[in-house]
């Protein structure tokens, strides 16, 4: 009994030996899979990222980028400005360096009341003739941009002249730089610390950036501010032509000639601010061509429209119950943007009525004085959750001021769209949704409570507006890969590839007559003026040569 009782403990001993073997082989096959995961979703090793954003709603979105590559591993450091009132100094996503730039030289000082003047200013402007409003249009354009790339210079202006900040930026030996070049200082630091140089872009210097990097005709591609599709008339394309002119003119005029001073003091002679701004490795594209016009384009750009937009998730419990009290009617939500605190009191007041009326329930991001029209129907908040609120079952329109983020939410969900443009590109993004027969359009400047309510009744009862909606919803997600996934692809090409410099043409490296060749029209058209006079010539000698025969014989 002994000897059998000592031979089962050895028994037990050998068994638990053996499971104690296979658990540690599991636990490292389990790590070796958590491992090649990590490898896998990382496809560039984690890479150093050094990010310069552009403040506002442009900051909404770069966010969505950095929250994804930090997932993936990536290391990211951004330069963000001491005056700015939307890119957080502190995140668990990021590290930053903050600048304190010098004051501008016209001390004008940025801020959200900037584009609450601007809004009003705007209104007043589309109560003005044609004629008179594009002239004035102008005017302000050339005023802003003035200002906007007056700031831009005196941020990189206090980064190149800080040698102590720049010395940090070149040890930290970044493998990318991802930046908005709406303003071009993140494109001047790149190029001086020659790194590789990823866009996240929709805007660069005077207009639309395809006019930057891809041949832009007028005769078919709208230009901004126009209100133009791109079946246009004679009298339209005249028009769209002119501001076309108008936008190279501010380009050259206006913009360019900021930074003259600031190249000569810290880049090689003959550096000239468009040709790196051209010099990028890939423009991530805020726009599809289920939103934009086609147009021509390049191999370095990758569309990217909508990246932002996410599955709805559960609402709050108190918002759930107020949308699901809405009954069969459902939800109108209203929200117009992170740049704009209030509309003008009468238009306020006009909405309000409008939504008083309609037996739908309201959900409206306000801030401001309470209308006083308002009724039980309507929610008012000062924050919410727009891309869930745009998801929910219970949404039948949106009211929206035109800003792609949320045009684009409209469109990942499927919801018709009443636009109310206020700034900017806002008029054009709304015309792009009204040609595809998914948004009606109205002028804030001249609105009435009827207008409001007529409009909003069609895009509610109206299903064209949904089907539509839905149809083109489907052509957004219709992709291999998601707008999200395909950004994060190229980021992380170019950070394994050390550029993408094959894929830029060499179009940027031409002068301008001959990019449009004209010195080839004129090689030609010399060549035809020598030949035509050598014929000439030829001719009237053999002509003479006869003439003299003949006169001889006579």
């Amino acid at each position: 009994m002994m000897t059998v009782h000592l031979k089962s403990s050895n028994d037990v001993m050998g068994m638990c030996g053996g499971t104690a073997a296979v658990l540690r082989r599991i636990l490292c096959l389990l790590l070796l899979l958590v491992f090649v995961r990590g490898c896998r979703s990382n496809g560039s090793g984690g890479g150093r990222i050094l990010v310069f954003p552009e403040d506002g709603s442009h900051w909404l979105n770069m966010e969505v980028i950095l929250r994804e590559l930090h997932s993936r591993g990536h290391n990211l450091t951004v330069l963000r400005s001491a005056k700015s009132w939307y890119i957080p100094q502190n995140s668990p996503v990021y590290t930053s360096i903050t600048v304190n730039p010098a004051p501008p030289p016209a001390g004008e000082d940025l801020g959200p009341d900037f584009y609450t003047i601007l809004m009003q200013r705007s209104l007043k402007l589309h109560r003005m003739l044609p004629v008179l409003r594009f002239l004035e249009q102008q005017k302000d354009t050339a005023a802003m941009l003035m200002m906007f790339h007056g700031e831009a210079l005196c941020m990189i202006s206090t980064i190149l002249d800080d040698s102590v900040l720049v010395a940090k930026l070149r040890v930290s030996r970044f493998d990318l730089m991802l930046t908005d070049p709406a303003f071009p200082a993140g494109v001047l630091l790149a190029q001086y610390l020659g790194m590789p140089m990823v866009y996240n872009v929709r805007w660069l210097n005077a207009g639309e950036a395809h006019m930057t990097v891809a041949p832009t005709l007028p005769s078919y591609v709208p230009m901004y501010n126009s209100l133009f599709s791109d079946n246009m008339d004679l009298l339209q394309r005249t028009e769209n032509f002119l501001r076309y002119l108008v936008i190279l003119l501010q380009e050259h005029l206006v913009i360019l000639p900021l930074y003259v001073n600031l190249l000569k003091r810290h880049f090689p002679p003959g550096a000239d601010l468009l040709s790196m701004q051209r010099s990028a490795d890939v423009w991530l594209m805020r726009v599809d061509f289920v939103f934009e016009f086609p147009r021509p384009t390049m191999p370095n750009v990758v569309y990217v429209g909508g990246f932002q937009c996410r599955p709805a998730e559960p609402l709050p419990a108190d918002l759930e119950a107020f949308m699901q009290s809405s009954g069969e009617h459902g939800v109108v939500v209203m929200s117009l943007g992170t740049l704009v605190s209030a509309l003008p009191k009468e238009v306020t007041e006009a909405v309000a009525q409008a939504f008083a009326k309609l037996p739908h329930k309201v959900v409206w991001r306000f801030l401001g004085e309470r209308p006083s029209s308002l009724g039980n129907n309507t929610l008012l908040l000062d924050w919410l959750p727009q891309n869930d609120l745009l998801g929910h079952p219970k949404t039948r329109a949106f009211v929206a001021h035109g800003g792609t983020n949320g045009l684009y939410e409209a469109i990942y969900h499927g919801v018709p769209v009443l636009g109310l443009p206020l700034l900017f590109d806002q008029f054009d993004n709304v015309l792009r949704l009204q040609v595809r027969g998914v948004a009606r359009v109205l002028e804030a400047a001249t609105l009435t409570t009827e207008d409001f309510l007529e409009a909003l009744r069609d895009v509610l009862e109206n299903k064209s507006y949904r089907h539509n909606m839905q149809k083109l919803s489907g052509l957004h997600r219709d992709t291999p890969l998601s707008p999200l996934a395909s950004a994060t692809f190229w980021i992380e090409y170019v950070m394994r590839n050390g550029g993408a410099s094959h894929l830029r043409t060499e179009a940027y490296s031409l002068p301008w007559y001959s990019y449009h060749s004209l010195d080839v029209a004129a090689l030609l058209l010399a060549l035809s003026g020598a030949s035509l006079w050598a014929s000439v010539y030829v001719c009237s000698r053999l002509c003479c040569r006869r003439s003299r025969r003949k006169t001889k014989l006579e």
